[in-house]
């Protein structure tokens, strides 16, 4: 589409998780080393949360893509299961052979058999559930209780939640209290600051293969990060959009109408974009506001200290 046009080797944008495109710095470079420190330590259950869009898939794959030849990883992307259905699916990551009809009860005699032979052959086997706030209550405490399979020294199989802020909610449930308080390591990721959106943007470009300096000006990375929040989702699917009406045109440069074109094409971000604006017209009408009656009442008492002053004269 516009690969050439801004001399470019791939999308820099996409929104497909692309561990490629992975940050490793600021809040995804703390957040990969406490995952690896943790799972290092041999914990049972870590957490880590943050708002839609904020990275969690291509955090959780790029730990994966991070882990040395010790870890055998199983990964779930939708965890709305069963606990059959999450056996099912355990078994099939590991590489388990079971026949169709298998009972439950087989199935995790068949999981607890493997996971001893890996541990016996120095492998530690970590469960990576994507979307966890998703995954029923009874499959947690199913969960739970698969990761009682332990040695005198070590858990056979550790577990990382990544999950939408709902996931917190979930795992409040009385319930599923024994899993919530087995978690021993959480990390919440935020939306990026200005700072870091700006140096997202050029690592993204940097990637991509772009190499003539700042793509983006001032005035439209201010706008994007109004827009988007700092969210990277959005972050990509603004910068997409606004290179796309640059291309169309002809610039070479992104600037602030180009920025507009897209927040207006974009439902979330038009809506941030026009709550900005309603603050920022309220702010500036009480600026307003305050500056007339400080004018006034300084008209009134120069009136005033006036009339005391010509008193005195006569």
């Amino acid at each position: 589409m516009y690969l050439q046009h801004f001399q470019l080797k791939e999308m820099p944008f996409s929104i497909t998780p692309d561990t490629a495109f992975f940050m490793n710095r600021g809040g995804y470079r703390d957040a990969l080393n406490v995952l690896k420190v943790a799972l290092d330590m041999g914990e049972g259950f870590l957490k880590v949360t943050g708002e839609v869009g904020t990275g969690k898939t291509l955090l959780c794959r790029s730990l994966i893509n991070n882990l040395s030849d010790e870890y055998v990883t199983a990964y779930v992307p939708n965890p709305y299961l069963t606990p059959e259905g999450l056996f099912l699916t355990i078994a099939d990551e590991l590489g388990i052979r079971y026949t169709p009809n298998i009972r439950q009860h087989a199935l995790l005699k068949r999981i607890t058999w493997t996971l001893l032979k890996m541990r016996k052959e120095g492998k530690r086997v970590v469960l990576c559930l994507d979307e966890a706030q998703a995954i029923p209550i009874q499959t947690l405490e199913t969960l739970r209780l698969l990761t009682n399979l332990e040695t005198d020294k070590r858990k056979l199989i550790q577990v990382i939640l990544f999950g939408q802020p709902e996931l917190d909610e979930l795992l409040s449930e009385p319930s599923i209290r024994q899993l919530r308080q087995r978690i021993t390591f959480a990390y919440k990721l935020s939306p990026l600051n200005r700072e870091s959106m700006k140096r997202y943007i050029d690592h993204r470009l940097s990637v991509a293969g772009y190499m003539d300096g700042d793509l983006f000006d001032e005035e439209a990375l201010e706008l994007l990060y109004v827009a988007s929040q700092g969210i990277p989702r959005l972050v990509n699917i603004l910068a997409h959009k606004a290179m796309i009406v640059a291309y169309g045109i002809g610039d070479l440069m992104i600037t602030r109408k180009h920025m507009r074109v897209s927040i207006e094409d974009t439902e979330d971000a038009r809506r941030w974009h026009e709550k900005s604006v309603r603050k920022r017209d309220r702010i500036l009408r009480w600026a307003y506001g305050a500056f007339g009656t400080l004018a006034i009442a300084g008209v009134i008492a120069f009136a005033t200290n006036s009339a005391d002053v010509m008193a005195l004269i006569k």
